[in-house]
């Protein structure tokens, strides 16, 4: 498979994975044959960038720290959950805790593969795609700090809601009353839930406060914010600077996590943001890429303890006189990515 932006699609290709909806309906299958149709339709709803079939890699295999099926089903009581909050009704607290025990068992399992955000976004899905990543992101970072069971499951769950405050659809209100803040919303939503710890409510309430003290909403200083908060306010920044389909821009990887250095320290927590760097994949598998050596390829392989050095595949010629080698730039240290192409 590659990873590819939509403007660079054709008619004919095959899609290498399938697309959700926000209630966790399959939208297009993988292995479809895209048309004309399909192409355009995906531009409209949002989608930027998809995986394609490429002979030339079918035998490359995309490592998912969770399974489509469970994201699918989390999706789906996501779907559940904020409907009843949307129409003021009470939600179900028994299904968004099984639904992350469920995640929580998959990601312990596969806690040594790298994040690759790699879901398909669109519109209406968009919500729930960024829940689950920083959902599954939060979670590694909180294994890699050592956090107890009872600990990640409550990090989990404040991640996997922290952003319910937005489902009012009112705007922040970001010079003003900070009651009107997304934050505040969600803290007032969450809060009553007495199933759900306290703490879970504070991950929606200081997700947006800065090391600074310059956040939203109650502009807490670094000390003040708690260690969950902290963490899905890393996960949050990441993503949100990977995919940004409000404005239509969109940050690479590498790009981001550059982004994320430089926040480190002033809006970030230094030390999980550290963390984070340590479980995502800066160059993901599928992603074509321009080397020093003037050579292009394509990521196949991954290193767990070196994200920026992954293993490339470069494919030159055709037919018989097809020239097939994986560059591992774990070994040599000599070449480097130079760009990564769209």
């Amino acid at each position: 498979m590659r990873y590819v932006h939509i403007e660079n699609v054709e008619s004919g290709q095959y899609l290498g994975r399938t697309i959700f909806s926000s209630n966790g309906a399959v939208l297009l299958s993988e292995g479809v044959q895209l048309t004309v149709f399909m192409i355009t339709t995906l531009k409209r709803i949002g989608v930027t960038m998809i995986y394609i079939k490429d002979r030339q890699f079918d035998d490359i295999e995309l490592a998912d720290l969770v399974s489509e099926e469970t994201k699918r089903v989390v999706m789906q009581r996501m779907g559940e959950t904020f409907d009843s909050i949307r129409s003021g009704k009470d939600f179900n607290t028994k299904h968004v805790g099984a639904s992350i025990d469920t995640l929580l068992d998959e990601i312990m399992r596969n806690k040594e593969v790298l994040v690759q955000l790699s879901d398909i976004r669109t519109h209406d899905n968009e919500m729930y795609v960024h829940a689950i990543n920083v959902c599954m992101m939060s979670t590694l970072i909180g294994i890699n700090m050592g956090l107890s069971t009872t600990q990640l499951k409550e990090l989990a769950i404040g991640a996997l809601l922290h952003d319910v405050g937005k489902l009012e659809l009112v705007t922040d209100d970001e010079s003003g009353d900070p009651r009107k803040h997304h934050t505040w919303r969600g803290f007032e939503v969450l809060k009553h839930k007495r199933e759900l710890s306290l703490l879970i409510a504070h991950v929606a309430f200081q997700h947006h406060e800065t090391m600074d003290g310059q956040g939203m909403p109650r502009q807490l200083p670094g000390d003040e914010i708690h260690l969950y908060a902290r963490i899905v306010a890393v996960a949050d920044t990441y993503d949100n600077l990977l995919f940004d389909l409000s404005e239509g821009r969109r940050m690479l990887p590498h790009d981001a996590c550059e982004r994320m250095m430089v926040l480190a320290g002033e809006k970030l927590d230094r030390e999980i943001v550290i963390q984070f760097l340590r479980t995502v994949s800066v160059y993901p598998t599928g992603t074509s890429v321009k080397l020093s050596t003037r050579e292009t390829g394509v990521v196949v392989g991954q290193h767990r303890g070196l994200p920026g050095r992954p293993v490339i595949r470069v494919v030159k010629g055709g037919g018989d006189d097809m020239e097939v080698k994986e560059i591992d730039l774990a070994k040599q240290t000599t070449v480097f990515i130079e760009s990564v192409l769209m």
